[in-house]
């Protein structure tokens, strides 16, 4: 009986021992600074929201959610010919280490359907989900405080 504990025991310590030497893949990691969501007037249907996105591997933002809207969209606006315009895009790349801006007239985070006006000191709650090129992906939660509307996000 001594023999088996003895066996079984070393059996374990190295499958734990295996474990440990074992790297586990490296999911990236996402930090958000300077979130924001611009505020809205009465009746006003959809708003934008911006942040800096940072990853310490290739990445993508992929999708938000937010128990603000049931319509959650990421978009950007570029000139077409003369016109700026918006659309929904599936993704905007995060490059290893480079900062990346969603800011008003580029990359942005459309909530839309909003059920109720948005107001300056308010803190709305968002959920942002980011892809590692390997195809794993992490979720960050993000409370983002309500700025005027005239406000750049920068002033704050």
């Amino acid at each position: 009986m001594n023999h088996f504990i003895r066996t079984a025991a070393a059996a374990m310590l190295a499958a734990v021992a295996t474990a440990v030497a074992t790297p586990a893949q490296a999911q990236a990691n996402v930090s958000v600074k300077d979130a924001w969501v611009r505020a809205t007037v009465p009746q006003q249907k959809a708003t934008g929201a911006f942040m800096q996105l940072q990853a310490d591997r290739d990445s993508k933002f992929v999708s938000a959610s937010s128990p603000l809207t049931p319509t959650v969209e990421v978009h950007e606006m570029a000139m077409q010919g003369d016109v700026m315009r918006m659309r929904q895009v599936q993704a905007v790349d995060l490059p290893a280490g480079k900062v990346v801006e969603l800011k008003p007239g580029g990359h942005h985070i459309m909530l839309m359907n909003l059920k109720a006006q948005v107001k300056e000191g308010d803190t709305v709650p968002l959920t942002l989900v980011f892809q590692d090129k390997d195809g794993k992906r992490q979720t960050v939660d993000v409370k983002a405080p309500v700025h005027g509307l005239g406000s750049s996000g920068h002033a704050h």
